[in-house]
């Protein structure tokens, strides 16, 4: 009972929080947030909580571990050459990233026939019926569950003459605020896959729910049209197949150059802190900051120093160094903590994902790329409230 208070103390603050953030108080769409609130609690109660929910995680875990059985063949082929010294050593890049490149080329695929397209806008639109949210951004949110910051954005350029500030923002924080189904066999090499596959509706209505509350948006019939002919520039199935591949080779080669540059300078920062004091870690300065958070998300106090230190490396670095982090705890916490941190990472809310974003839109409109430049710490702050909105609610049921 303890742990339900503390979890609806946290969902109370991220809501008041938002709301003192709003930049229309008035025109908050109330009746929308409510429905995605209970649309959250029921899907995580379907998901952890019955034979049929767990049925379906089962379903999709393994068919993503088949896909990324299918991913390893390639690999293998490209690199079973290179000899490790010992027969058990993991390399992080050929088991992790490199599955990223099968992903994306399933995802375009799909895109190109229409598949993807055509099942993101009846999402979209039945979410927008309910919840009575613009169609633009209700497309934009669930096209945010299949595809990363720049394709989602991408996707809806043909609109962005239509789209306002408020609704500029509302866009950007759902591609912050989710993450790409390029990535999550990722993520699944590393967390468990319940986890990682309830965060992905989570994540989805939570970006809305803390956008709509700090940029509402009211809008005209006609500035609210969807048009999805022109979501693929491949002119045939194997061109999609080499412009997916191409893609998913470059976003593994850019989270290993991240990965590389934000390890190494957390070294470094370490180093210097504990020159400067002996025994200081930025991960232990985190752990201290985001404890209060993490206790009240429902994390048990002996470990809420841990859960905190990942929460906030996640937040100055990325996903990916927090989730190594945890990998190597793991089996000394909690299912509880484990499940909260794994939901709470799930997502691409962190620094680096203000430029992405940002850059993204600037080769859309420069205009509105300088917009979202000025708003960018504020979309971090509201992505970020998403993911603890997220993981707050996976720890009541687990």
């Amino acid at each position: 009972m303890l742990d339900i208070l503390f979890a609806l103390a946290a969902v109370a603050i991220v809501l008041s929080i938002a709301w003192f953030m709003s930049n229309d108080k008035k025109n908050i769409p109330y009746k929308g947030i409510a429905f995605m609130l209970i649309s959250q609690l029921l899907i995580t109660w379907f998901m952890f909580m019955t034979t049929i929910g767990q049925t379906i995680i089962k379903w999709i875990s393994d068919a993503f571990n088949k896909l990324i059985e299918f991913g390893m063949s390639g690999v293998d082929f490209v690199l079973g050459g290179i000899a490790l010294e010992a027969e058990d050593t993991s390399v992080f890049f050929f088991d992790v990233l490199l599955i990223i490149i099968f992903f994306a080329t399933i995802l375009s695929v799909l895109t190109y026939l229409k598949v993807l397209p055509w099942l993101i806008q009846i999402l979209g639109g039945i979410i927008s019926k309910i919840t009575g949210l613009p169609k633009i951004e209700s497309f934009n949110a669930v096209n945010s569950m299949f595809f990363g910051q720049s394709e989602a954005l991408l996707a809806i350029k043909s609109q962005f003459h239509r789209v306002t500030e408020n609704r500029l923002y509302i866009v950007s924080a759902s591609a912050m605020g989710s993450v790409s189904a390029s990535i999550v066999g990722a993520y699944l090499t590393m967390l468990p896959e319940q986890y990682v596959l309830v965060a992905i509706p989570l994540n989805m209505f939570s970006a809305l729910i803390l956008a709509s509350i700090i940029a509402p948006v009211t809008i005209e019939d006609q500035d609210d049209e969807v048009d999805i002919n022109d979501v693929s520039e491949s002119k045939s199935v194997f061109e999609a197949m080499a412009n997916g591949a191409l893609d998913g080779g470059k976003i593994a080669l850019i989270v290993a150059t991240m990965l590389i540059a934000f390890l190494a300078f957390l070294e470094l920062v370490n180093f210097m802190l504990g020159a400067v004091t002996p025994g200081w870690t930025l991960e232990g300065i985190l752990g201290t900051v985001f404890s209060p958070l993490a206790f009240l998300m429902g994390v048990p106090a002996a470990e809420i120093s841990q859960a905190g230190s990942m929460m906030g490396l996640k937040i100055i670095t990325n996903e990916f160094v927090a989730m190594g982090q945890l990998t190597e705890v793991m089996d000394s916490l909690s299912d509880k903590t484990i499940g909260i941190v794994s939901v709470f990472l799930t997502s691409f809310a962190n620094f680096s994902s203000i430029g992405i974003i940002a850059g993204t839109v600037a080769g859309i409109n420069n205009e509105k790329g300088k917009i979202v430049s000025r708003f960018g710490f504020k979309l971090l702050v509201g992505a970020t409230l998403a993911s603890v909105l997220s993981a707050t609610i996976a720890g009541l049921f687990i």
